[in-house]
């Protein structure tokens, strides 16, 4: 059993939920969906449970390459080819009629263009070229501020940054769409901003690209969008969203004794009683929240025993799926017009159907784009520390006990 299975396991089980999630209106019914909605928001659960993955594994796979350079080029190339295999996608079936781009794309074609290179569309305030791209903003911007805390040697104090963010998010009133309605001009600055940061650290000028990753967290706490083409409505919202992903750090670095035994629990009660509390119109979140805690709890209290094969093989595949079910369930009324009405008998068929072809192409998207991209991430990063062995690791920015390289320590999305 690899070490980190619970983890894959975890992906696996937020990927799929996301996927039955997004199919159950044409499956079960819209009326039906809505009224599960009202008790418990099962795609929110999802996302939530992601981020929180994210914030254990990120900080810990940074630590682990033991430079920003590695940790970058790892980054990359985990991320973007998936990403832009998923838009070429979506590009050659629109280019056939099958479908259409996004009508506020259309209107802002440049910004729209700027906004996806970052992969930062919803702190922009642009749709996706598919929906689902919204979490990689958030993804982004987290994996910009670790990095400027790690460059200034900072980041061992997650319990703090994960209550201080989610207590302005809850109790301070902070403004929307602040860096302003000119859409274009923010897509450039973010893009010159992300590019300054790689630049910097390529050059191994660390503390001078930490400054910038750490000011990205300006963007969520003072720009979240309530333009009809975001999914994150609101500073405050985007701002929780960063504070979950830090909540996962805790859990890390408390299980590793690199927080207090009782700063660890404060902070992640801080996180869901602000999560919560910030929420607290829309009833559904204290179950989403008491569900993402379940979850991970149970994961992380069976982390040593076998997982689910199913489950692991659905994390490894998780990023592809995640992107790439939505444009199957685009093509769906083509083949089925009008399925919400169809009998129950081929609801169901149609279902099972769509979720088998999802399943195999995110399995290809994975054997043919992501395992061939990683590869060569990790041959350039051979040559790299061949032509420019990386320095010894400072003992305060060493990975915890038992997640080195030799450990399948794996990344996560």
């Amino acid at each position: 059993m690899r070490r980190l299975d619970w983890l894959d396991a975890l992906r696996g089980l937020a990927a799929l939920t996301v996927v039955l999630f997004h199919l159950s209106p044409q499956v079960i019914g819209t009326e039906a969906h809505l009224a599960v909605m009202r008790h418990i928001d099962l795609g929110k659960t999802a996302v939530l449970l992601f981020f929180l993955v994210s914030g254990y594994v990120i900080p810990m796979s940074l630590e682990r390459h033991g430079s920003l350079r590695r940790f970058w080029i790892g980054r990359l190339f985990r991320i973007y080819p998936a990403y832009l295999a998923t838009i070429a996608v979506f590009a050659l079936l629109a280019a056939a009629g099958l479908l259409h781009w996004q009508a506020s794309l259309r209107a802002e074609t440049g910004t729209g263009v700027l906004a996806h290179v970052t992969m930062m569309p919803d702190l922009v305030g642009v749709r996706g070229v598919v929906r689902v791209f919204w979490t990689l903003s958030y993804e982004m911007v987290f994996y910009l501020v670790v990095t400027g805390l790690y460059a200034w040697g900072l980041h061992r104090h997650s319990a703090w940054y994960a209550a201080a963010l989610a207590l302005t998010a809850w109790a301070v009133p902070l403004p929307d769409a602040l860096l302003g309605e000119n859409r274009r001009l923010l897509a450039a600055l973010l893009l010159l901003g992300l590019l300054l940061t790689l630049t910097l650290v390529f050059a191994a000028r660390s503390r001078a690209a930490g400054v910038i990753g750490i000011g990205f967290v300006l963007v969520p706490a003072l720009n979240g969008h309530p333009a009809a083409a975001s999914t994150v409505r609101s500073s405050q919202q985007a701002l929780l969203l960063l504070a979950v992903m830090f909540a996962g750090t805790v859990v890390y670095r408390w299980q590793h004794g690199q927080i207090g035994r009782v700063a660890g629990p404060a902070a992640l009660g801080v996180v869901a009683a602000s999560v919560v509390g910030a929420q607290w119109t829309q009833r559904a979140w204290l179950a989403d929240v008491f569900a993402v805690a379940t979850i991970f709890l149970i994961a992380y209290v069976f982390r040593h025993r076998t997982m689910p094969r199913a489950l692991t093989w659905l994390g490894r595949i998780s990023y592809s799926l995640y992107l790439l079910h939505v444009i199957v369930l685009f093509l769906l009324p083509r083949i089925v017009p009008d399925l919400g009405t169809q009998p129950l008998p081929v609801r169901v068929i149609t279902g099972l159907a769509y979720l088998a072809s999802v399943l195999g192409l995110a399995w290809l998207s994975y054997r043919i784009v992501e395992r061939p991209a990683q590869r060569l991430g990790r041959r350039l990063l051979d040559k790299i520390d061949t032509r420019h062995p990386p320095p010894p690791i400072p003992a305060t920015q060493r990975a915890a006990p038992g997640t080195g390289r030799g450990e399948n320590a794996r990344e996560s999305v």
